[in-house]
């Protein structure tokens, strides 16, 4: 309890919850209110954390749509109790990360979603290509409190830090003005609930790990794997005996599926094997859920102007695709470029909304009178935004000096992601320009980075461009081939060192640190 209340520890809880900021809980105090709160009332409640005698404030109870239609439960605790739950957190989660398993990937620091495909990768090319599809019914909100308690003692010998978070997870919700026991769960939304969720699920993966069951766990999303459908069958049943058994909790029979792991989703993405080795795919469920979104953001009659709609694109597309990059997406954002291009033409002759003002405003665009008259009276949004009438008044290169990203930008953001070429490689992408001086640099290859890729240099682009220069490439590539792999945090300066100022066939390697790493190759003469 002494390290919990720590002046330092409480200053760095402190500035998390401002940091997170969210709505207040039911006492409505903001993050704003509670510095002047905790000046007046900060030793009263350090006392009544030592002595025991503090008592939580129910949960808010908010309702959150799903995907399936459903409503996922939140509970949304007050900025004091956010708090105090931020400082056991900070405290308790260095003890237990040393307990936790490297396949558990779910609220854990420098772990994530990609860390867990990744893992799945590396499995299923290992050959085990059948995976029990583990689902857990209400997770957050079946959690035993007794069993909970139980698994925490065995760590935590201060009864005054479990005594607290049993008043935590007993504190009770507010719903609609009504207070409702809460007898077992782990509300969401509260900082604790996370850990809490982790250190119960560890026992389910000591279980894993003690059958020798190659597994990977993000939250409750768990996926088992075998090598035979009939193994995969005898794990199901072996494992919801033990989740129902010994953890108390309920397995969801018609969402745990057996099944050979080509289009099995998880975290959004799906798999497929090709030649034994795993590729990353995007499900269709997400690529549906992101044209809607986009459909909705270019709505004619959602009331935004211009500049917020720009706004919002580009945060909902460059959040996409950093978080989908892992898979080959090319194709799809190419295709997504043109219809989105489309649909903010759309918006654009919708705003017009007067013949006369889209008359007016085709003629500005460079579209001759009779023309301009001849489509200002034209109805159907739809149908003029893909008319050439539309993309010569609202051309790439316009949209691009309004604000809006021109031709192909979804598309060029696919190409920094790559093609998945070898396993879990990324293809790097590099760009070959031509300079007015080719003696000073003949070229430039710019050579991005993502995490875990690899270093892929194409012959052909650069021998249709030069082909008497082609012999730069094969010294360029077998320099480079030790550097396969490494880490984005490691990149940038590991490359500097390994080529800085080397020469090779005649030219000078340069590295400039910028967003992400590039190579600049020019004479050494130059």
């Amino acid at each position: 309890m002494e390290r919990i209340l720590s002046p330092e520890n409480l200053l760095n809880a402190y500035k998390a919850v401002q940091r997170n900021k969210g709505c207040g809980g039911i006492d409505k105090m903001s993050c704003e209110q509670m510095l002047p709160w905790l000046l007046a009332n900060k030793d009263a409640l350090i006392r009544s954390l030592q002595d025991g005698s503090f008592r939580p404030n129910p949960v808010k109870r908010v309702e959150i749509p799903k995907d399936n239609g459903k409503m996922r439960l939140l509970g949304i605790p007050t900025v004091i109790d956010r708090m105090v739950q931020q400082a056991i957190n900070q405290t308790l989660t260095p003890i237990y990360e040393r307990q936790f398993s490297p396949r558990s990937f779910g609220f854990r620091p420098r772990r994530g979603c990609h860390d867990a495909l990744r893992g799945a990768q590396k499995i299923i090319d290992a050959g085990y290509v059948y995976v029990v599809d583990l689902d857990l019914e209400r997770f957050f909100d079946t959690v035993c409190h007794s069993k909970l308690i139980e698994i925490l003692s065995r760590t935590i010998k201060d009864g005054r830090v479990v005594s607290l978070i049993h008043k935590y997870l007993r504190s009770g919700v507010m719903n609609k003005g009504v207070f409702e026991m809460s007898e077992e769960g782990t509300p969401q939304g509260g900082p604790l609930s996370q850990l809490l969720s982790n250190i119960m699920l560890n026992e389910l993966d000591k279980e894993l790990e003690r059958r020798g069951l190659p597994f990977v766990r993000y939250a409750d999303d768990s996926m088992i794997f075998c090598k035979s459908k009939r193994a995969a069958i005898r794990v199901k049943e072996s494992i919801t005996r033990f989740i129902e058994g010994e953890l108390y909790l309920k397995v969801n029979k018609e969402k745990t599926v057996v099944s050979y792991v080509r289009g099995v989703k998880y975290l959004g993405y799906t798999f497929c094997v090709s030649k034994g080795k795993c590729q990353l795919a995007v499900h269709p469920k997400a690529k549906a859920k992101m044209k809607a979104k986009l459909k909705e953001l270019t709505s004619r009659s959602n009331g935004w102007g211009f500049a917020k709609r720009k706004q919002k694109l580009t945060e909902c597309i460059s959040g996409w695709v950093g978080y989908y990059h892992l898979a080959n997406v090319k194709r799809f954002l190419m295709d997504t470029d043109s219809w989105l291009r489309r649909r903010i033409r759309m918006c654009i002759w919708k705003a017009w909304k007067l013949p006369k003002t889209r008359i007016k405003n085709l003629i500005r665009c460079g579209i001759n009178k009779y023309d301009a008259r001849r489509w200002g009276y034209v109805k159907g949004y739809w149908r003029v935004s893909g008319s050439p009438i539309m993309h010569l008044a609202a051309s790439s290169q316009k949209l691009h000096q309004a604000g809006y990203h021109d031709d192909g930008f979804i598309s060029r953001m696919a190409s920094k992601i790559g093609t998945a070429v070898c396993g879990t490689a990324r293809t790097v992408v590099w760009e070959v320009g031509k300079c007015e001086n080719r003696r000073q640099m003949p070229f430039v290859i710019s050579i991005y980075l993502l995490p875990d890729s690899y270093i892929i240099i194409y012959k052909k682009s650069l021998e249709k461009c030069f082909s008497r220069d082609f012999n730069i490439l094969e010294q360029l590539g077998e320099s480079l081939g030790c550097l396969a792999c490494i880490g984005y945090h490691l990149c940038n300066w590991l490359v500097a060192e390994i080529l800085e100022g080397k020469e090779l066939g005649g030219y000078k390697l340069m590295v400039v640190r910028e967003a992400c790493l590039q190579l600049h190759v020019t004479h050494a003469d130059g």
